[in-house]
């Protein structure tokens, strides 16, 4: 009995290893209850190498270029960072992003929308629960950050309020 558990084990691991993967993520974790005192407590991690390779490639450019036009472009690349924007709403979990509430709607939100503080702004859906996130406060949407049906990772900018 204690094979047969072992082995379902296993294969759940495998399984939630498959989904890192497919949904491109960097962490999940999962605690399963088989009785009182009998549980497993699982989180599957991954290292991203993508972040090095475009800095670099950005860096390289900039720095080979003398001419004053490409340092200003990069300049407000880096300062416009949607994470550091004190309008930005993040992702409070892992999931997908869902823009309208159903295949066919219209979208909650679009740019240039006065939305109130608590209105719903887009769908996470985690483990198949659709999560609903709200407006943290009242404002016009500058900027969408994400595309209807993209991974999100837990703090992730979603959308930039002002």
């Amino acid at each position: 009995m204690t094979e047969k558990s072992h082995d379902a084990d296993v294969a759940f691991i495998s399984e939630l290893a498959r989904l890192l993967r497919e949904n491109d993520l960097t962490e999940l974790q999962v605690k399963r209850e088989y009785g009182e005192d009998n549980a497993l407590n699982v989180r599957v991690s991954r290292q991203q190498m993508v972040a090095p390779a475009p800095v670099a490639a950005v860096a390289a450019p900039a720095a080979a270029a003398p001419v004053a036009a490409a340092p200003t472009a990069a300049a407000p690349e880096a300062s416009n960072d949607p994470a550091d924007h004190p309008g930005a709403v993040s992702s409070p979990m892992v999931g997908t992003v869902y823009m309208q509430p159903e295949p066919g709607a219209p979208s909650f939100i679009s740019v240039g929308d006065q939305v109130s503080e608590g209105q719903t702004l887009l769908i996470v859906e985690a483990m198949k629960t659709m999560n609903h996130i709200p407006a943290p406060r009242a404002g016009k949407v500058a900027r969408i950050l994400v595309e209807d049906g993209a991974a999100v990772e837990f703090g992730s900018p979603l959308v930039i309020l002002e």
